[in-house]
């Protein structure tokens, strides 16, 4: 750290984190006041109660325990293409839910290329609506996250140890018990913990894929309450609920998070001799294309289905994706404003803990704080109003803990290196911030912004509660359309929307990192 003179001036990055925190708290200070008037819950509320766990706890276990073969078989070869696998294992976290879904829809859906195969062999479809559904949609994207904690608890363990397991003449079981097995015992629980919270606060999923009041989460019960029945108090209430539920889960995770790790190494590369078998081999290249698989399918399935029609979509579709650039463009803005500030407060001697601003994202479920703002604006004035704002704000709150993830290292790496020639040279405040912070932190920045912009481009959540029908992003349309049973369009809505998803992302990330080089 600099010393007592700080280069950077934290008052900016305080204003920001007190907004947030204002912001969350007015929030849930609405959700706690109209819950005081809800009669309890419903049979039907609870089932949504019992429902959520469920589906959270199978697609948790799913995903983690397919995660760890795929993990083994990447952290045990070196082959051509590995980092290009490493990288699409990274996709699924940006590419928009209402996009997987329907690429899932064509994989796996009655008339999918799955059941297809299955009516081949005399086999049922398969069926996705529902639970099945839910936690295949899940796992899918929860797969790659859990596969890239895991590897990296793989890569943690220093060449060393595996040199000298094999000196001592430790065979494949022995390698396992010795050193992997206990690496999962402490890493596991962890991730288990996370992609757990994660699946608390999934709503795009339960909406496309729940099928049916059997198959109801608590965030769509909020959503049902909210445009069917206009029951605010009974949707504060499971508002409620939901944030008991989330921030149990993610006290849950951080505290299971922590590991001993296995001490310092040489950095050698990592050599197996346990795994030189054929059949290692064979078994390892298996579990890698059979996930390389899981996760392509559904996006060339929505390219060979979009192709043919997205060049003739109607106008709406055009319009949704114009007003999701907006959407995004504006989520990004206010979360550059927001997390730059509070990224270098954090830096500083005196505000280090302001970087825990920003995990209030991660406690708080979307759907919980567009439902807080509604009841904050209804009395004022007609929401839908507001509802490009609010859906461009509350995506902004809900990508700040990654985006600080993204630039609290490197800020503190500036000014720990250049704070206090800073200070030399009377450069402080705004002049240093331009000068040096800003130039250096260019491809971080960047980063942060393009992960945003395509986060928010598309987002199916916030949205659902304020949009009227004259207006609507690109993934509610694309929602729409699927509800209307115009399948191809959403298709060719769907190729659209992962283009300007993707897009967005490049622009900004590769654009800043080139602009850091000129």
């Amino acid at each position: 750290m600099v010393g007592r003179a700080e280069s950077v001036n934290p008052k900016p990055g305080i204003g920001a984190a007190v907004f947030v925190v204002a912001l969350i708290s007015a929030c849930l200070g609405s959700v706690f006041w109209y819950a005081k008037a809800g009669s309890g819950l419903s049979a039907y509320d609870w089932a949504a109660v019992r429902f959520t766990l469920l589906q959270a706890v199978l697609s948790a276990v799913f995903s983690v325990a397919l995660a760890i073969p795929v993990a083994r078989a990447l952290a045990r070869r070196q082959f051509f293409g590995r980092q290009a696998i490493i990288v699409v294992l990274g996709a699924p976290f940006i590419l928009p839910v209402i996009v997987a879904v329907l690429g899932l829809l064509q994989v796996f859906g009655r008339a999918g290329w799955v059941s297809v195969a299955l009516g081949w062999i005399g086999l049922p479809p398969f069926q996705i609506y529902g639970l099945h559904g839910v936690v295949l949609a899940h796992v899918f994207f929860n797969l790659p996250l859990a596969t890239r904690l895991i590897l990296q608890g793989w890569q943690d363990i220093p060449a060393e140890r595996f040199r000298l397991a094999a000196q001592l003449g430790a065979g494949p079981v022995a390698m396992w018990r010795l050193l992997e097995k206990p690496m999962l015992m402490r890493l596991v629980p962890g991730v288990l913990a996370v992609v757990f919270a994660i699946c608390l606060t999934s709503f795009a999923v339960a909406l496309t894929l729940g099928g049916g009041p059997k198959a109801t989460t608590i965030e769509l019960a909020i959503y049902q309450a909210f445009r069917f029945d206009f029951d605010l108090s009974r949707a504060a209430t499971l508002s409620v609920v939901q944030i008991v539920l989330t921030g149990t889960a993610a006290l849950i995770a951080f505290n299971v998070s922590h590991s001993d790790g296995w001490g310092g190494g040489l950095d050698r590369p990592v050599q197996r001799w346990d795994t030189q078998s054929f059949g290692a081999r064979g078994l390892d290249a298996a579990i890698i294309t059979a996930a390389g698989l899981f996760l392509l399918l559904p996006m060339a399935a929505i390219v060979l289905s979009g192709l043919p029609k997205v060049f003739f979509l109607p106008g709406v579709v055009y319009s949704s994706a114009f007003t999701s650039i907006l959407v995004s463009l504006g989520s990004t803005c206010v979360l550059l404003l927001l997390a730059i500030p509070i990224a270098l407060a954090a830096v500083t001697r005196r505000y280090s803990w302001i970087e825990m601003v920003g995990l209030l994202g991660l406690a708080t479920s979307p759907l919980v704080i567009g439902t807080g703002l509604f009841l904050l604006i209804n009395p004022i004035l007609d929401p839908s109003l507001l509802a490009l704002p609010v859906t461009a704000l509350v995506n902004a709150i809900l990508a700040l803990p990654f985006a600080l993830r993204i630039l609290v290292p490197s800020a503190r790496e500036v000014v720990v290196r250049f704070g206090r020639l800073g200070l030399a040279l009377n450069m402080q405040g705004w002049q240093f911030l331009r000068r040096v912070v800003l130039p250096r932190m260019r491809p971080q920045i960047g980063f942060a912004a393009g992960l945003t912009a395509a986060l928010s481009m598309g987002d199916l959540g916030v949205i659902v509660l304020f949009a009227d029908p004259e207006r609507a992003t690109l993934p509610l349309q694309i929602f729409r359309l699927m509800g209307s049973f115009q399948m191809q369009a959403a298709a060719g809505a769907a190729l659209l929307l992962l283009v300007l998803s993707l897009a967005v992302f490049w622009l900004l990330d590769r654009g800043w990192r080139r602009y850091a080089k000129d």
